[in-house]
């Protein structure tokens, strides 16, 4: 909270206002049993006691955070105005980022009571936040990632043939919380032409031998975040194509891996591996980012797209998954989670990068 607080500042802003979600849960350690419409949100301003308000009837859940032994916790009941709590506790003249998820009712409640106070996205005020990882946050990444691998040992083992997507979805979804995930996020499972769509959602379609099968897949271990995919294929016959744009794939997988060391930009991430599939011809069929930001999300700054000209720094945590999408016919994408270290890259998925090959 006290870094938080600096790096608004940092920012110009006078504080953060930071609702239930993502931000609250790392900055104090406190989640709320529900979202419900009663104001609840950590106050943050520059030489003040961080302040937690919260409904009377949740203060003794809010009293078992973390972080609560460094906040002033204030308290309102049902029938008072919680907007009027807040006013002591902000800046009537400051400038304050607020979460994106926070709810309208309440920034509109926080405008009408003070009128003088500015208010901008968080995410676009102080998108590094929860860029950077401590110790701690990238050894709980990297068991995540392990147990991410330890399920795709075990999908190459079972039957593909002959059952629905939603089955592997299914053994993917088990084998995750077997291997130690308190949370499956997704479980994408794109057989034949379906492989095509980056996030098709598993559905009843039979997989047949001779399909390409991409498989991408991930939730939380320890609250932190696993997000991997690889590409396989139904059969030992494989098509020349798709052993072809899988050599592509996975030479601007690894191309792009090899550029990771502080100093480089995001965006520069991106254009590595996109000039290798561009070169092969097959730039329009590489249709999202090269990479999104991991940790207590799926999907978090950094993000590795043109236009984003922040550099990497020791710490930050992201996915590098270049693919490529044949419409009506397959796709193929390597994913891997990736940290920046002092010297390079260092992977958080460790599983192999080859062509997958399944029954």
């Amino acid at each position: 909270m006290t870094r938080a607080t600096a790096e608004a500042a940092a920012a110009g802003l006078t504080g953060l206002v930071v609702a239930p979600g993502p931000d609250l849960l790392y900055l104090c350690g406190y989640q709320p049993t529900a979202s419900t419409e009663r104001l609840t949100a950590l106050l943050l301003t520059a030489g003040r006691e961080p302040a937690l308000i919260v409904p009377k009837l949740e203060r003794p859940d809010a009293e078992k955070a973390a972080g609560a032994p460094a906040l002033r916790l204030v308290d309102w009941t049902d029938g008072e105005d919680p907007y009027t709590a807040a006013v002591p506790l902000l800046d009537p003249a400051g400038r304050y980022g607020i979460s994106d998820n926070a709810w309208a009712m309440h920034l509109l409640g926080l405008q009408a009571a003070l009128p003088g106070t500015g208010f901008s996205s968080l995410t676009e005020a102080l998108p590094m936040l929860r860029a950077v990882k401590d110790g701690d946050e990238l050894e709980r990444l990297a068991a995540a990632g392990g147990a991410a691998d330890a399920a795709y040992r075990g999908i190459l083992e079972v039957t593909f043939a002959g059952r629905r997507e939603t089955d592997v979805a299914a053994d993917l979804s088990a084998l995750l919380i077997q291997y130690g995930h308190s949370q499956v996020d997704f479980t994408v499972v794109g057989s034949g032409p379906n492989g095509a769509n980056p996030h098709h959602e598993a559905g009843e379609r039979v997989i047949r031998p001779g399909d390409t099968v991409v498989l991408d897949f991930g939730g939380l271990k320890d609250g932190y975040g696993s997000d991997t995919t690889r590409t396989v294929h139904v059969g030992t016959d494989v098509p020349d194509e798709v052993r072809k744009v899988h050599d592509i794939v996975r030479l601007a997988q690894q191309t792009a891996f090899e550029a990771v060391r502080p100093g480089v930009s995001c965006q520069e991430i991106d254009r590595i591996a996109r000039r290798v599939i561009i070169e092969a011809g097959y730039g329009e069929y590489f249709i999202h980012r090269t990479g999104h930001g991991i940790g207590i999300t799926t999907h978090e700054p950094p993000y590795l797209i043109e236009g984003e000209e922040r550099p990497l720094v020791p710490g930050m945590c992201f996915s590098i998954e270049p693919g490529v999408y044949l419409p009506g016919r397959f796709g193929v994408r390597i994913e891997d989670i990736v940290t920046v270290t002092e010297h390079g890259g260092r992977r958080f998925n460790n599983t192999p990068h080859e062509l997958g090959i399944v029954s």
